[in-house]
């Protein structure tokens, strides 16, 4: 690393200048991204199962995952996989316990030490709860109690009632009920009538996936004072492990899976405050659909996610912040919050791969964009090719490729399992993730694969996000559709916006970002083309601050129709307001199908020669010029030009994955990509070479191949088959290597690669998150390769297009060429019984199923595809392209 790139790596995360540098210096800019700060590195979630953990193996794997390019780790203590067992060294140490605040805060010195980054979460399992939960500040709900008053009853018996619940209303019809002790009294009537009653009571939801110790209630994300409690109690006691050293870099809460959250215990009082009236006789309208449930049900939703906002996420972000750290967050679920709840925490995150749909991953970059959060991480790799164990280099690119097309530029991987050595091999793994720890076989293929993730997060951290469209989330409607058994914004959303929307802004060539009523007067919203969706209801205050951006130029294209209601049941001043807004709005008015063609009239971004939905891209504004990530997300190679909006010279191409660059001319670019290929589009950072199409020669290598497995002696290879078609090594896990001596004659002016083949597409299994492969590729390594030519390494081989120059390491006459393979875990555990958690859950109940466990079987795994080599003329652009 150069003095220059030393000096300046710090400030390069936030795009600021270098010490001595000007803001628009390529060279600079390209130095590091070959060289990227160690920001930003991806991270791993850290299951501590148990936690059963100890000092040794604690600072082997910390100093593993640094050796495989990971930056660091979130400590998320989870359950238990084994009783303790003297024989096996297992023991247990109890969440927030001495002897676990012990192992943290060893971690915390270690990580440190190797200058990793180490984040806490802010419990155990999730969400955040435990034993220091008491009832009175468990997670609350309201729900409806149906009692028959049979034909001439005068009284009828009031149903029991929990710990710290309450009955908040009774009725019949429009009549409420005195209820005196256990009996109510009602008036008689001739005709059956049935008696509504509205408790107050408590979800009884127990933290999920908890570790011994932290077994207890989800707390009240609503109350202040069950928050605070929870801070002082777990909080404060998990940053004493880092007393006298420097505090965790982050403090971090999983998205809030509270379900049926739906009340706190003074929400009568705050709906008062805040809407005007009296909630509780309107309390029907929350179950039955009456003339006024709409209007009722979006008071009640709106007070419930300004709570979760003001009492949650701005509470512990505070808190953190008076700490010497950060909140980071995934801001969404139950109970509800908005898009720009993003804006009140240090760190927003997401999670979700779909990047041509809504997903929360868009969620938190949107809100990290309108609200000026340079650094917004996403849980990846979850449920990624289920069960454990299955998840291949390519599966990881992939997907997080995915993630960089949504705006994320921290990647936070789930997951990395601890282990104890006494658990044998391949160890310990979370029920429903990749375990993507170093006791996968194919491990050493990990630091190409970060290599290529720090590149491309540290370039998604420079400038500014250039995103021209924003599409307004329908929270308004979503608000007033809401009931207490299902109360989440982005999960109606999600089933509610249409696909259609998201697929066609992508498909006429522009960025975007969904944004909502408060996001509307943030800082980030400079988008030039806003989308309503069919919308009823809209804030007016947010339709007025539309209004006026259209009247300085902005172009509004609303689905259908514009919307004519707003707010809730006191609200009439706000509908007629919209409905004012409405009547004199500049708009362009299209029917859903027709969104596409009106978003090419809006001068597109990029402009394909033919469209094609599987080839996305990023835009970013950088003081150097414009940077564009392209990404093939497709099994099939994408050979297409594309013309890029605006008047920006000439482009090169830079390669996270190879570290080249080279011209890609100007007008419009011809864009060839290999399947699941990413390259990043640099205009204004000249690069040397022409975009001329190098000719190239292929010889096949053809010798005497050779096969060595370890622990065996070398033998010839008379066939590439699969290590799963030989019973010796049906079973076989680890790494095999191939040796052939070829003789060659390299010539001055002339370039080198080895082509190991094509990936073979295949269909994408039907099925959930937890049944489909990310790489739809039958590949000609499986599954990763670190080839080495006359005893030097050239390169690691995982993802197309399966090529590697060789440079300075041919030489004339004989050459040793050596390629190690490694393959995933899945052929060993197939050779074995399924793992026995009976004395486990008889010890500590069942906390978790092991996903899909009847899908291992042994997988096709070695090189078993042909090996070429490829000599061109030598050029700047990657040998034989």
């Amino acid at each position: 690393m150069t003095r220059r790139i030393a000096a300046g790596l710090a400030l390069l995360c936030v795009a600021l200048p270098a010490h001595g540098q000007s803001r628009a210096d390529p060279e600079f800019l390209w130095e590091s991204f070959l060289a990227p700060p160690p920001e930003a590195r991806p991270m791993m979630r850290w299951w501590w199962f148990g936690p059963a953990v100890d000092e040794a193996e604690i600072d082997r794997e910390i100093r593993a995952m640094k050796a495989g390019g990971f930056g660091g780790f979130e400590v998320q203590p989870v359950y238990p996989l084994s009783p303790d067992d003297p024989a096996t060294g297992v023991r247990n140490r109890p969440w927030l316990s001495d002897d676990f605040l012990a192992a943290l805060r060893h971690a915390a010195r270690t990580a440190q030490a190797e200058g990793m980054r180490i984040d806490v979460t802010g419990g155990s399992g999730w969400p955040f709860g435990g034993p220091h939960v008491p009832v009175t500040q468990a997670a609350m709900n309201i729900r409806m109690v149906r009692v028959p008053v049979a034909a001439g009853a005068t009284e009828f018996v009031v149903p029991a009632l929990g710990p710290a619940e309450a009955l908040v209303s009774a009725r019949i019809g429009a009549k409420i009920l005195a209820i005196d002790g256990l009996r109510a009294q009602v008036g008689a009537s001739e005709v059956p009538r049935e008696a509504l009653l509205f408790v107050a009571g408590r979800t009884g939801q127990q933290v999920k996936r908890a570790a011994i110790g932290a077994e207890g209630y989800v707390l009240d994300h609503l109350d202040g004072a069950a928050v605070a409690h929870h801070l002082e109690t777990v909080g404060e006691r998990l940053l004493s492990a880092f007393a006298g050293i420097a505090p965790p870099y982050a403090f971090f809460s999983d998205s809030l899976e509270s379900y049926g959250s739906s009340w706190t215990g003074d929400l009568p009082a705050q709906f008062a405050r805040r809407r005007g009236y009296d909630l509780v006789p309107h309390l029907p309208a929350l179950f039955l659909d009456t003339p006024e449930s709409a209007a009722v049900r979006f008071d009640w939703a709106r007070t419930l996610a300004e709570l979760t906002g003001e009492r949650y996420l701005s509470a512990i972000d505070a808190w953190t912040k008076r700490h010497g750290t950060r909140f980071r967050v995934q801001a969404y679920g139950t109970p509800p919050t908005f898009l720009s709840g993003n804006g009140r925490v240090a760190l927003p995150e997401g999670e979700g791969a779909n990047w041509r749909e809504f997903t929360s991953t868009r969620w938190a970059t949107s809100g990290a964009h309108l609200y000026g959060k340079p650094v917004v991480s996403s849980e990846a790799w979850t449920w990624l090719h289920s069960p454990s164990w299955a998840a291949t280099p390519l599966d990881m690119k992939v997907e997080a490729d995915r993630h960089f097309l949504q705006g994320v530029n921290q990647l936070v991987g789930h997951g990395w399992p601890y282990s104890p050595p006494g658990a044998g091999e391949p160890g310990w793994a979370f029920y429903a993730a990749a375990a993507l720890s170093d006791r996968n076989p194919w491990y050493g293929a990990m630091p190409a694969l970060t290599r290529y993730l720090q590149r491309a997060s540290h370039l998604l951290r420079l400038g500014e996000p250039a995103n021209a469209v924003a599409i307004y989330l329908p929270t308004e409607d979503v608000l007033a559709a809401m009931h207490p058994q299902a109360a989440s914004v982005n999960d109606a959303i999600a089933h509610r916006l249409p696909h259609s929307l998201v697929t066609q802004v992508l498909d006429a060539g522009h960025g975007f970002d969904f944004v909502d009523a408060q996001a509307i007067a943030a800082p980030g919203f400079r988008h030039r083309v806003l989308v309503l969706p069919r919308l009823d209801r809209i804030d007016p205050e947010a339709y007025a601050a539309i209004e006026r951006w259209t009247r300085k130029g902005g172009t509004l294209i609303a689905i259908d129709r514009l919307p004519n209601s707003a707010g809730g049941l006191r609200d009439e001043a706000a509908r007629a307001a919209v409905r004012r807004l409405s009547q004199r709005m500049r708009a362009t008015i299209v029917s859903e199908g027709d969104l596409g063609p009106a978003l090419a009239r809006a001068v597109p971004d990029v402009v394909l020669a033919a469209p094609d939905p599987t080839l996305g891209f990023v835009h970013r504004k950088l003081p150097e010029g414009d940077l564009y990530f392209v990404a093939n997300t497709g099994n099939l190679p994408v050979q297409t030009r594309a013309r890029f909006a605006g008047d920006r010279g000439t482009g090169a191409w830079w390669d996270a994955m190879t570290g080249k660059r080279w011209s890609a001319g100007t007008g419009d670019i011809a864009i060839e990509l290999a399947p699941y290929e990413t390259r990043f589009l640099m205009f204004g950072a000249a690069a040397p070479g022409s975009v001329a199409r190098a000719s190239a020669s292929v010889r096949a290598l053809t010798g005497a191949w050779r096969v060595q497995f370890p622990g065996r002696d070398e033998r010839g290879l008379g066939s590439r088959r699969p290590w799963a078609d030989d019973p010796d090594t049906r079973f076989f896990s680890g790494t095999a290597t191939y040796r052939l001596r070829f003789d060659a004659a390299p010539a001055a002016g002339r370039c080198f690669a080895l082509d190991f083949g094509v990936g073979v597409p295949r269909a994408e299994a039907a099925g959930g998150r937890s049944s489909r492969p990310v790489a739809a590729i039958d590949a000609p390594i499986r599954d990763a390769a670190i080839v080495r030519l006359n005893g030097q390494v050239v390169g690691t081989v995982f993802a197309p297009p399966y090529r590697l120059e060789i440079g300075k390491a041919l030489r004339p006459g004989e050459n040793l060429l050596e390629i190690q393979v490694s393959n995933t875990m899945l052929n060993r555990l197939a050779g074995r019984a399924p793992a026995d958690f009976r004395l486990l859950t008889a010890r500590y109940g069942e906390r978790f199923q092991n996903q899909d466990q009847g899908k291992i079987a042994p997988q096709p795994s070695g090189l078993l595809g042909p090996v070429s080599l490829v000599e061109a003329e030598a050029s700047d652009r990657p040998c034989g392209s």
